[in-house]
């Protein structure tokens, strides 16, 4: 049973979902929670992780923390297993030892992108490149060490405290009249403030298991650009390209799966609400940016 007074850790804070999740959890009246980053924890630290675990004893672990940079990931796949693949270990190990429940925040990156139908929780896992592969593999040492998990594959994460696509189109809107941008990249753009809210709706239901939570809907990258551009008034011509294409204009970047679609049935099931659509997460995305500038 999770109360306000129940003890929770939430890695990653200085993230776009940590950040997002500890400001929910203290909205809710959460009165023990301990928010830690890279400075604070070194994940990939065995050692350290069942210390500061151990000496905490939360009943909860958020697990927000990752290595996200998907095309630098190529380049050093060892580093990456380190936090994305070890780090998750690690944790779980430490949090069966205290008896805590774990989130582990997962992504489409682990399916390998091929059809048009949205994937299910329990389809192969075949990611192209070491980001899904890594974060693929942190999925099983945590069923591994676990029963009382949470996996929540999310994709294309925008959010208040950090660097995402809608933060670039942006930029770029200050300095480009036209862009090119993939068209054949099918997904669903993820709000870490509607999934922060998701996942406080979990942590206290207790109905374990893997979940696919992104906002409602299907877009493609490009038409998730002008979308940005006509809810922010810019001006800006975008040439929907491939894949392909892309990849002669932009080299060495890792594989990206062309359908990200992911299938609500497990979100349905357990009785959890699906989040708004994109395009209303967006707007309001866009709102809280305007608020921040001011």
């Amino acid at each position: 049973m999770i109360r306000k007074d129940s003890r929770i850790l939430v890695t990653g804070i200085r993230g776009q979902l940590g950040f997002d999740c500890l400001r929910e959890l203290r909205e809710r009246g959460y009165s023990q929670i301990l928010g830690l980053d890279r400075e604070e924890l070194d994940i990939t630290d065995e050692a350290k992780v069942h210390q500061v675990i151990r000496e905490y004893r939360p009943d909860v672990v958020m697990h927000n923390a990752a290595w996200t940079a998907v095309d630098k990931a190529e380049s050093m796949p060892e580093a990456v297993f380190q936090v994305n693949a070890l780090g998750p270990k690690y944790i779980a190990e430490a949090c069966r030892e205290v008896g805590a429940a774990m989130f582990y925040i997962s992504t489409d990156y682990v399916f390998d992108g091929k059809g048009t139908t949205p994937f299910e929780v329990d389809d192969p896992k075949r990611g192209l490149s070491v980001y899904g592969k890594t974060k693929s593999a942190g999925e099983d040492f945590v069923r591994a060490a676990l029963t009382r998990y949470y996996i929540l594959r999310i994709s294309w994460v925008f959010g208040i405290n950090g660097h995402n696509f809608v933060r670039t189109m942006l930029n770029l809107a200050n300095t480009h009249r036209e862009l090119n941008v993939v068209d054949d990249q099918i997904g669903s753009p993820t709000y870490t403030y509607d999934l922060s809210k998701l996942m406080c709706d979990m942590m206290v239901r207790e109905k374990y298991g893997i979940y696919h939570a992104t906002n409602e809907g299907f877009t493609s990258w490009a038409q998730f650009a002008q979308f940005i551009f006509a809810e922010s008034h810019k001006d800006v011509l975008v040439h929907p390209v491939s894949t392909e294409e892309y990849q002669h204009l932009v080299p060495n970047q890792a594989k990206r799966p062309l359908n990200s679609r992911l299938s609500k049935k497990s979100l349905d099931e357990a009785g959890f609400p699906r989040l708004p659509s994109w395009q209303d997460a967006t707007r309001r995305y866009l709102h809280e940016l305007e608020k921040e500038e001011e």
